[in-house]
């Protein structure tokens, strides 16, 4: 969408403009095709899955942890349909999506139903409620200045914050900040790495992309992990994904239980079976070094390297005496709702409880007494463990849709 053409007012803004967006659209047209026209998307890049298609081209991810059937289509089939022409594009054990098909497939859903021009190129940086207008409202304030008012607001850009270990801030701000990164900041692409010593910092399937990314680019590197890195095919059980778990996850009314079932559930991260099989191999041949159950307690920039304190006492003697060239974070990242920068004045005009950063919101994912909805990890307390995931898309866009398109549900 052309940026000359923002109306003043909308019916529906939409923040972000990845998967779960897609999704919400996707499902909302198929609802309702007379809601088209009547919402926009906003996101930076003013293209669709700009950022998801970045982070795998960065990590250099082959395919998705999740089967063909957690995709935005609202026909659940709709994917390995596309794929039938494709089929080495599917991986074992149960049809995982290449990248490649997987962002064909997300062109395909954009291009059939016609949704290239709604993305407004521009970052929604405030969320302001209009609560002495004549029917509450939003106004929304972008990254180029101008603003829009919207009678209802879907969150769904993520929102979630990077994980910085508290170690990292307290190193002296005198080392080169490109040998101290964050998952989200790396770019394998850009990288050469031959005969430097990497060390990685966490457990789950993002730090095994990089371990593969940076072997493959000639460094040698240490995997250093707060417990045993373990195998599981998907973030959580498939039972997450229909009534076998969920039942009993709704039907819980204490949300500091629900809020430990998701963690539970989740379980921090880990590995597939695949990705720990390749790492165990490059670990037979000298090119990767376990560093189980053991975290930095400090780290020292030492003018050219890096030197590594942790505390355990037996990998501490193993590690305290190497160079390393740099340190990368594959620490995931944290969701906190109190933090969330388009929902302080939210929070402020509508107060809700927050229970461990996520913010209590109704059946539809609505926050209390407006007509503000949120997505991906904020309305994990509603969804359950697999809010963040394409899954998670698919549950939160059928919650969403039913409050968009009837009039018996809206508040406004």
């Amino acid at each position: 969408m052309k940026n000359d053409s923002l109306p003043e007012f909308i019916d529906i803004a939409i923040v972000g403009a990845g998967p779960h967006a897609l999704a919400l659209v996707a499902h909302l047209l198929q609802k309702k095709k007379s809601m088209r026209g009547r919402f926009l998307v906003f996101d930076p890049s003013g293209t669709w899955m700009s950022q998801w298609n970045h982070q795998f081209a960065a990590l250099e991810i082959p395919h998705l942890r999740s089967p063909a059937v957690h995709q935005p289509d609202p026909d659940p089939h709709a994917l390995r349909t596309f794929a039938a022409s494709r089929p080495n594009e599917l991986f074992p054990p149960y049809d995982l999506p290449g990248t490649r098909l997987f962002q064909n497939f997300c062109q395909e859903v954009i291009r059939r139903s016609a949704l290239q021009s709604c993305v407004y190129s521009a970052a929604v940086v405030r969320v302001e409620p209009l609560k002495n207008h004549r029917r509450p409202r939003f106004c929304l304030e972008l990254s180029n200045g101008q603003t829009i008012v919207a009678r209802r607001v879907v969150i769904a850009n993520g929102g979630g914050k990077p994980h910085i270990p508290d170690w990292v801030g307290k190193i002296p701000q005198n080392y080169p900040p490109e040998r101290l990164l964050h998952s989200h900041a790396i770019d394998l692409r850009n990288l050469t790495l031959e005969g430097e010593k990497v060390l990685i910092i966490g457990g789950g399937l993002t730090s095994g992309h990089l371990a593969v990314g940076a072997i493959q680019r000639g460094a040698q590197v240490l995997l250093m992990s707060r417990r045993t890195i373990y195998e599981k095919l998907f973030d959580a059980d498939p039972g997450w994904l229909g009534p076998k778990y969920l039942k009993n996850f709704w039907a819980e009314p204490n949300l500091q239980i629900r809020y430990s079932m998701i963690q539970q559930a989740r379980n921090g991260g880990s590995m597939t079976p695949a990705m720990l099989t390749q790492l165990r191999r490059l670990e037979r041949d000298r090119r990767v070094v376990f560093y189980e159950q053991c975290q930095v307690s400090k780290a020292q920039w030492n003018g050219d390297s890096w030197q590594i304190f942790c505390d355990h006492p037996a990998i501490h003697e193993c590690i305290h005496h190497q160079n390393i060239d740099r340190i990368w974070l594959a620490t995931g990242s944290q969701i906190d709702a109190r933090n969330h920068p388009l929902l302080k004045n939210v929070l402020d005009i509508y107060p809700t409880e927050i229970v461990n950063g996520l913010p209590v919101v109704d059946e539809y994912l609505r926050w209390p007494c407006c007509e503000l909805f949120v997505m991906g990890g904020l309305a994990a307390l509603r969804v359950g463990p697999t809010a963040r995931n394409l899954s998670g898309a698919r549950m939160a866009s059928d919650r969403i849709v039913r409050a968009l398109t009837k009039s018996s549900i809206s508040r406004v």
